[in-house]
């Protein structure tokens, strides 16, 4: 297969290693060229465009099999999360319109959900997250799935789009984990009575998890990416307490304001229907194994750096 990888970064790149290890031709597409030689290096050929920029899209190839946008914001306000997911995406399905690929996944994330009771949810639960970054992204589904029905929304292609949705949780692997990183800097702190759930999926798990969809995933369906065992950030910083030998951080009162304000939820996301329907098997199925394989890359590699508990 022929495969476009929009937003070649932290899941990208690992994306693209695996896919052209198993003999796809796999091409990356990156706003900058500053990245050139690392995709050479992992053997994927790279383009350069802004996808916020249909202009510059339209200077591209586009006899894709598969599309996979992957792209991230960095953290960005409700405006970059328009231009990026919202704008981005519509310029995606405009510039492809034409020759469709035979299936394009989108990585959005489980924050549209936003659920605060703990209650499990699934795919087929409410869409109506609090903040204006979750919302933007539930109009970004929206786009992309009237363009798997072949409906005219804001950017009418003229074929069916074939767009599977997934749902991404809070992403953490190689030098990535927030919880972890804070924990190690004495800089967590449990929130209230620590009972809100946090929703985690490693690096590899997304990379294996999109690979599923492209195999198998079904157009206009939505899939949660996320292990299997959501987990209380009491019971979370209490394992990495007793696996780091430190004490698990002190508890301060939960801000209402402040906690809207970055669109912490609590819910357990199931990743039920993407392990039944496209048969994926998590190798990190929950958060000891893959935050463990993590603890134990740092001290192989010297890097486990904890800032030691106040005597």
């Amino acid at each position: 297969m022929r495969v476009l990888i929009v937003g070649c970064g932290y899941v990208g790149l690992p994306l693209g290693v695996e896919l052209a290890r198993q003999s796809h031709e796999v091409f990356g597409l990156r706003r900058s060229a500053a990245a050139e030689q690392e995709l050479k290096t992992a053997g994927i050929h790279p383009l350069f465009a802004d996808i916020t920029k249909l202009d510059e899209l339209k200077k591209l190839p586009r006899d894709f099999d598969w599309v996979v946008n992957c792209t991230a914001s960095g953290g960005g306000s409700a405006d970059d999360y328009r231009q990026i997911y919202l704008e981005g995406n519509c310029n995606l399905v405009s510039w492809l319109a034409d020759s469709p690929p035979k299936k394009f996944i989108y990585t959005s994330s489980t924050s549209v959900y936003g659920q605060n009771d703990g209650s499990l949810v699934t795919e087929k639960s409410p869409v109506e997250p609090d903040t204006d970054m979750a919302k933007v992204l539930v109009e970004a589904e929206k786009l992309l799935l009237e363009a798997a029905g072949g409906s005219r929304g804001r950017s009418p292609p003229q074929k069916k789009f074939p767009a599977v949705i997934l749902r991404v949780a809070g992403i953490y692997g190689p030098g990535r984990g927030h919880w972890l990183k804070q924990f190690l800097k004495n800089e967590a702190r449990i929130e209230g009575d620590g009972a809100r759930f946090l929703n985690m999926i490693h690096r590899d798990d997304v990379v294996g998890c999109i690979i599923a969809a492209l195999e198998n995933g079904l157009a206009s369906e939505i899939y949660n990416a996320v292990d299997d065992e959501p987990v209380s950030q009491i019971d979370f910083f209490q394992w990495l307490a007793a696996s780091l030998g430190k004490l698990p951080p002190p508890s301060v009162s939960e801000d209402v304001q402040t906690v809207r304000k970055r669109g912490a939820t609590n819910k357990r996301a199931s990743n039920h229907r993407l392990k039944t329907e496209l048969g994926y098997q998590f190798k990190h199925p929950n958060f000891r194994i893959g935050y463990g394989a993590e603890i134990l890359q740092l001290e192989r590699a010297g890097e486990l750096h904890a800032t030691l508990d106040a005597q």
